[in-house]
Parts: structure tokens; C-alpha cells; sequence
């Protein structure tokens, strides 16, 4: 644990001043702008910046590690059994999952599962390349292989590095679980960012304590109508069924659409933890602000359908 705090305080203290070492050959300025939090940098004005993105590893529970870039979520689950990835960001960071899977003191061989949450090219892009390494399962729902495959076919963003391919294997379903060692993720759809959006709920461990866990596949409305309709859907079956969740555990460190009132959700509850003293809360473990979210969500989703129906530009 000892060495994976060190980590993390190199996350959100020292990453600003190895960076801008990194940043001055090139002139760029690192570190968030003026009125920027520091998870919003990363999506935001150091969104193109590489080096700044190359965040360490940081160790959040005794089980799950966050092995991503700054911008993109990427998410490691180690078990009994071997690893679980959930996501994968996209080149040029996919060496530096890699790295950072070994960083955290694991052999990326191990990787038995590798699940996407989104059909986008940042969540799934680095997937052929590890599952060449590893041998490891890749894993979505329907709706997601199908984005997938189309991105192949017609990129979005021509000229954007596809990556080594990847080609369909494990198609998800509702109320499937996924299963390896004695960790069990169970799979749900819940559309609206992209047509499946696939979630999951597992139990993450704190010092042994147990602590619900769950990841929202798709924090974010798109496609108008359509796509917003099934995303209130959505949250209002998550606010249902899962607004008990202790550990809400997010794809993006930094959630534009509707940002956590606490900045960012992962490098600044990473500084508490760095920072954390014997009896003190896990400030991962955080219903309060998960509930707040989703409050938040559904309103800013309401008024987003009411936008595009009458006729307002959405995305």
C-alpha cells in the first residue's frame, strides 16, 4: 500500500512538476488553466498534451487500480485468477496502459478479461494490442461490437490511430456474469451514450472491508431524442436500483456533460487518499455525491430532450 500512495501523491502533486520538465522542450504549458481542476486539465486544456497525460498508477482499493491515462478511465480488477480490464483507452497511451498494469506490480499477460463500456474508439482502441499480448477475452454487448465494427469501417475522425483491430469475441448480455477466480461482475445495458453502454457490479475491498462497486458505462446523454430518452431511461433505473451504491467507479476522470460537484472523480479523491490517515473515510466510498449526481443528470437530461425537441442543436 505504502508504495501505491507514494504513487498516487506523484499523481496529483509531482505529476505538475515532472511535466512541465517534459513540457518546456516543447513549449507547452502544463498544468490546468486558470480556473481548470486538475481531472479537468487532462480532458480539457492538456487534452492533446502526451506526457501530461501519463499519469502513474494508482492503487484506490485493494482490488482495483486505475492503470489509464489522465483522460480516459482505464480500470484494473485483480482477482484470484488473474486480471480484469475494463476499457483501454487508445494510441498513443496504449503502451502506457501496459506500463502502468506492470507499474502496479502485475504481469499484463495476466489479463484474462478485457471489457469495454462504449463502442468510441477511446474506450476500446487499445484492445487488439492487449488482447495480442495477453490472450485475454474481449468482451461488450451487441450494440457496442456493432460501433466497434463500424469505426473500423468508416472512421469517425479520419486520420485518428485505429489501433491494431480488434474482432468481435464475447457478446454481453443483460444479466450476464462475468466470472474469474472469486470475483463475479455483474452486466447491464443501459443505453443512451451509445446504444448498449454496458455497466457493471462487483464488490471492491478496503483493508478487507467489502464495498459495493459500479460502473456507468455511458455517463452522458447523445443523439438527440433517441438517444436521450433512453438515457433518462437509464438513470432513472440506476437512481432505482443501484442508488445505493457505495463506490461509484467512473470511466472518465473528469465527467463534462454533468461534472461531480467535487471537480474531478478520480485524481482529486486520489490526493485524499494519498493523504489519508488510519480511521478516516475512503473517499472513493461516497453515496452522498453518487446520489447528487444522478440527481443532477436527470434534471440536465430533461432539459436536454426538451432542447432537441424543440429544435435546438444537441450533440
Amino acid at each position: 500500500m505504502h508504495m501505491m500512495v507514494r504513487l498516487a501523491l506523484v499523481v496529483v502533486s509531482g505529476v505538475l512538476i515532472a511535466v512541465l520538465l517534459l513540457t518546456n522542450v516543447s513549449g507547452q504549458t502544463a498544468g490546468p488553466a486558470p480556473g481548470e481542476g486538475l481531472s479537468e486539465s487532462y480532458r480539457g486544456s492538456q487534452s492533446g498534451n502526451l506526457e501530461y497525460q501519463k499519469v502513474p498508477p494508482i492503487k484506490i482499493f485493494d482490488n482495483l487500480y486505475y492503470v489509464g491515462p489522465g483522460s480516459v478511465s482505464v480500470w484494473l480488477i485483480s482477482t484470484s485468477d488473474g486480471l480484469i480490464l475494463i476499457d483501454t483507452a487508445q494510441e498513443p497511451y496504449v503502451d502506457h496502459v501496459i506500463d502502468s498494469v506492470e507499474q502496479a506490480g502485475f504481469d499484463p499477460a495476466d489479463i484474462k478479461y478485457i471489457l469495454i463500456t462504449q463502442g468510441h474508439l477511446d474506450h476500446f482502441g487499445g484492445a487488439g494490442k492487449i488482447q495480442a499480448l495477453s490472450d485475454a477475452r474481449v468482451a461488450t454487448l451487441e450494440e457496442d461490437w456493432m460501433l466497434i465494427e463500424e469505426a473500423y469501417l468508416s472512421p469517425a475522425r479520419p486520420g485518428r490511430p485505429l489501433g491494431i483491430p480488434v474482432k468481435r469475441d464475447m457478446v454481453l448480455q443483460e444479466g450476464d456474469t462475468v466470472t474469474l477466480g472469486t470475483t463475479s461482475l455483474s452486466v447491464y445495458k443501459l443505453p443512451g451514450h451509445t446504444p448498449g453502454s454496458p455497466s457493471f457490479e462487483f464488490t471492491v475491498y478496503d483493508d478487507g472491508t467489502p464495498y459495493s462497486a459500479f460502473i456507468f458505462g455511458g455517463p452522458g446523454q447523445r443523439n438527440g431524442v433517441e438517444g436521450g430518452t433512453q438515457f433518462l431511461s437509464s438513470l432513472r433505473r440506476i437512481k432505482a436500483e443501484f442508488g445505493d451504491i457505495e463506490a461509484p467507479i467512473h470511466v472518465h476522470s473528469y465527467l463534462r456533460t454533468y461534472p461531480y460537484d467535487s471537480g474531478g472523480t478520480v485524481f482529486e479523491p486520489a490526493a485524499m487518499l494519498a493523504e489519508r490517515k488510519t480511521g478516516d473515510p475512503h473517499p472513493f466510498v461516497d453515496n452522498a455525491q453518487w446520489r447528487r449526481w444522478l440527481d443532477t443528470a436527470e434534471a440536465g437530461t430533461i432539459k436536454y430532450i426538451e432542447d432537441a425537441r424543440a429544435g435546438v442543436p444537441v450533440r
